[in-house]
């Protein structure tokens, strides 16, 4: 896969992800190929190109494509993903990535990748937003039909899943043509 950089919104400067400390998985972002890109193709990639242009989201495209979700995902949306990086799926238990994306366990792999992914275009202002409105929580519906919440632990937003465990977003604002990408260190189990 070529790497080609992620273009940031200047909505993330404004909320400097959710993190004032840089996490072990943060992608660093080379803006200026982002520009050449955009310049030549005229407008962003959607969320699989953006996705396929990043070595940190390769396990992420690996499981889009072994899920067949390539085309919802590139479809017009918007969407807003919660996208596990390398190091998130790196912290599952061993031999479970490789079972979930055997052509068998398609229609479960399918279930937990939509479990990351809400309707609309939420960037991390709207989102910080809306747990304040919601008094410290936020319930975001997801593509699958259940639920995720999200609050906040000082500036850094954490995702509740339904089986309990929890995620931070790492990154914020990656633009995408039908929608925007935050990233995120592990990833979220629907129930």
């Amino acid at each position: 896969m070529k790497l080609l950089a992620l273009p940031l919104a200047a909505s993330a400067l404004a909320l400097a992800a959710c993190s004032s400390e840089p996490a072990d998985d943060t992608i660093i972002v080379d803006d200026t190929a982002a520009v050449d890109t955009m310049e030549t193709a005229g407008t962003a990639p959607d969320i699989v190109g953006v996705a396929q242009s990043d070595a940190n989201f390769s396990t992420l495209v690996t499981a889009i494509d072994a899920a067949d979700l390539g085309g919802t995902l590139s479809g017009a949306g918007p969407y807003t993903v919660f996208a596990p990086t390398n190091s998130a799926f790196e912290k599952l238990s061993a031999g479970t990535l490789d079972n979930l994306t055997a052509p068998e366990n398609r229609e479960q792999l399918s279930g937990i990748l939509t479990y990351h992914v809400v309707s609309g275009n939420m960037l991390a202002d709207a989102l910080t937003q809306a747990i304040t409105d919601g008094g410290g929580s936020a319930e975001l519906t997801t593509l699958n039909g259940e639920t995720l919440t999200a609050t906040l632990d000082g500036e850094k937003v954490i995702l509740t899943d339904a089986t309990g465990g929890t995620a931070t977003v790492t990154m914020t604002d990656v633009n995408a043509a039908n929608g925007t990408i935050h990233a995120i260190d592990t990833v979220l189990m629907p129930s």
